[in-house]
């Protein structure tokens, strides 16, 4: 009986392989193209782009790219503020680029398509928009 079930199981293991693999590929594309975008982000309004590297540091040049000052860092380490702290931060990064709250939205939600968007789309930055 048992040999039953070992000789169902045994040939899929190449197809989930395979399968993990790609999407490994996939998610270390995406990763990828945060990181690019967000340094092109952060060179466009003037920071260095190697911040987007560094953690909490990056929260530090994003404050400073929406116009916030550089302690609401500290904020991100409080469970429920850092939530809405963060959707403040996104809005005034949108609005510190020329975009409007639907942008913004994008950001909060699918930030891995909106920071590339930012980063390698025309949008210009106009200066911090909390300032």
């Amino acid at each position: 009986m048992f040999d039953l079930v070992l000789a169902q199981n045994s040939g899929g293991g190449a197809g989930g392989a395979i399968g993990g693999i790609l999407f490994l590929l996939i998610y270390l594309a995406i990763i990828l193209a945060v990181i690019i975008g967000g340094w092109k982000m952060f060179v466009k309004a003037g920071q260095p782009g190697w911040g987007i590297l560094v953690p909490i540091l990056n929260i530090y040049f994003l404050c400073k790219i929406g116009g916030r000052p550089g302690w609401w860092v500290i904020l991100f380490f409080i469970p429920i503020v850092s939530l809405i702290v963060s959707i403040i931060l996104m809005i005034d990064i949108a609005k510190s680029f020329g975009k409007g709250i639907g942008f913004a939205i994008g950001l909060i939600l699918l930030g891995f398509i909106f920071i590339p968007i930012l980063g390698f789309g025309s949008a210009e930055y106009q200066g911090p928009a909390a300032a």
